[in-house]
This record gives C-alpha cells, sequence and structure tokens, in this order.
C-alpha cells in the first residue's frame, strides 16, 4: 500500500497536503509564518528530531516536504530510499510539531518551495548559502524566505547510522 490509508486517523496529527494542493492549501495559511524544511528522512534519527524541534520554533506552522521515492535513488543511490515515502512521511508527520507533510517527486524542492512561499527556511548545518541548490535558493529569494541552518546532531546523519549497521553487521559476521 502506498497512502496513508493503513493509518488508523488517530494516528494522523498532521495534514498530509499532496502537491496539487499544496497552494490552495498555504492560502488558507495567509497571516501565518510558516516555516518549511526537507529532505529524505530516510531511517530517523535524533539529528532529524532535532532540526524538525528548532524548526519549529521559528514560526507558527511546520511544513515538512519529503522527498519521493525516485528522488531519493537519484540523490543518494540506488539502494535508497530504506522505506517508502509514505512511510517516511506517516513517521515525520506523527511528530507534535509537524503540521503539515507534502511527498514531491521531483530531485529537488523547487516547485514545492514556490508553492509553499515559506518565510523561512530550514536546513542543517551540513549545508551552506553556498551549498544550497541554486534554484532552489532563487526561489527562496524570490519569496523573501529567511534561511536558517540548524547544527547538527554530533555524529549522527543517516549515512553514519548506515555505516555503524554495516560495520555490525561484519563484525558480527566475523564472530561466528
Amino acid at each position: 500500500m502506498n497512502d496513508f490509508s493503513m493509518l488508523p486517523p488517530a494516528g494522523q496529527n498532521f495534514w498530509f497536503i499532496p502537491m496539487e494542493e499544496v497552494a490552495l492549501f498555504r492560502r488558507f495559511l495567509k497571516g501565518k509564518r510558516v516555516v518549511v524544511t526537507n529532505g529524505c528522512f530516510d531511517l530517523f534519527h535524533v539529528g532529524h528530531l532535532t532540526l524538525l524541534n528548532e524548526a519549529k520554533k521559528l514560526g507558527d506552522f511546520l511544513w515538512v516536504g519529503i522527498n519521493g521515492d525516485q528522488s531519493v535513488r537519484e540523490l543518494k543511490g540506488d539502494n535508497r530510499p530504506f522505506f517508502p515515502a509514505w512511510e517516511r512521511a506517516a513517521i515525520v508527520g506523527s511528530l507534535k510539531g509537524i503540521d503539515a507533510v507534502t511527498i514531491f517527486t521531483e530531485k529537488r524542492a523547487t516547485r514545492f518551495l514556490s508553492l509553499v512561499k515559506p518565510a523561512v527556511y530550514v536546513k542543517g548545518a551540513d549545508y551552506t548559502s553556498q551549498s544550497l541548490d541554486q534554484e532552489e535558493k532563487e526561489v527562496l529569494n524570490s519569496c523573501q524566505a529567511l534561511i536558517k541552518f540548524i547544527p547538527l546532531y554530533p555524529d549522527r546523519s543517516t549515512s553514519s547510522t548506515v555505516e555503524r549497521i554495516r560495520k555490525g553487521s561484519l563484525m558480527a559476521e566475523q564472530n561466528k
């Protein structure tokens, strides 16, 4: 199943906004300080949690864009994502501070950002103003979004977690 129909109604305390409804939904948020972040959110970890909690403090409404499965493969390689987009969206959306989640299929969040028009855009400090995608940055500049980089939680990333898991499985094999 590739949608939220598997989730019990009580498990969904956020708005799931399909891309084709983003612009319409955004109109209902007039006057609110909308904060946006986006990413793969594959193998959710405390670094993701820290980023989202800090992002929530920056505005009234936290909207998270989730990379679709094909875009994760394009960004991270053929072995990713570990979980389909709808599961990653459900996990992120289940957090108390998340107000809305949208899955976008493109490699970059450019179209998503252009429709949401955030007041604040948040990324982890593994990004810099120079390393942000140029097209995304142009969209953010056009809507006059404040761009904030949140310090990373030490030694926590999906890549480092995968590496620790792989090393652990290698150690388990060696100990047989």
